[in-house]
């Protein structure tokens, strides 16, 4: 049976690279995924211009492309690594918009021990959001883990769900090639090499040779 899949997450590339493959491998077995992005992504560097909030979203809708899932669009203007100087609400009243739009089996977000503020703040306002309520159709809420973000947390993410991509790596590695500069920046740990070798490694976790690794947040059995 078909399901609906939404990914919310607080830049756009995040969604590629937490949980690129496994995207692809929803859209494989018949699912449907949207993502949903809070922010440019880039607003907040100090050389921003309205050329690289471009070049993001046109590397944003090729990924889209490449892994089979929607962008959803709106007009809230978060800016980028400000997210907690808005009302909770504001967020989580945006995310209620497109859920009950939706109507998702399955939601990914990210992690609440992420550095990145902004990724704290749409985990939580995506918790908030799929609140426990008699009557929701959504039965799991999953968080993954971004390499820049998750890994220099001095609060280790511990995941205890895996998915085997070992089928779906090159397209993720093509979707995050989409995004350019974002990832050949070898400064970080989120480069190519660093994406594969912790698919590698999460793979050797769970007995595959590449895994996306994820923490459970919530699962309901109906």
């Amino acid at each position: 049976m078909r399901k609906n899949i939404l990914v919310c997450v607080a830049h756009r590339d995040d969604e590629t690279i937490g949980c690129g493959a496994t995207i692809y491998r929803h859209w494989k077995n018949g699912d449907k995924v949207f993502c949903l992005s809070m922010t440019d992504g880039v607003g907040a560097r100090d050389k921003s211009q309205k050329k690289d909030i471009e070049i993001r979203k046109k590397g944003s809708i090729l990924a889209s492309k490449i892994l089979k899932f929607t962008w959803l669009e709106h007009n809230e203007k978060f800016l980028d690594n400000q997210l907690d100087n808005y009302p909770l609400l504001k967020i989580v009243k945006l995310i209620e918009f497109f859920k009950n739009k939706i109507n998702p089996d399955i939601v990914y977000t990210h992690s609440e021990l992420d550095l990145n503020i902004d990724h704290k703040v749409v985990s939580q306002a995506t918790l908030t959001a799929f609140r426990p309520l008699r009557g929701d159709k959504c039965q799991k809420i999953i968080s993954f883990e971004v390499l820049s973000s998750s890994d220099y947390s001095i609060n280790a993410f511990e995941p205890n769900y895996f998915i085997d991509i070992s089928k779906f790596w090159s397209k993720k590695k093509l979707a995050l090639k989409a995004y350019g500069k974002e990832i050949l920046n070898t400064k970080t740990s989120r480069t190519l090499k660093g994406l594969e070798t912790l698919a590698t490694y999460r793979g050797l976790m769970s007995g595959q040779k590449f895994s996306e690794s994820f923490r459970i947040l919530r699962i309901l059995e109906k």
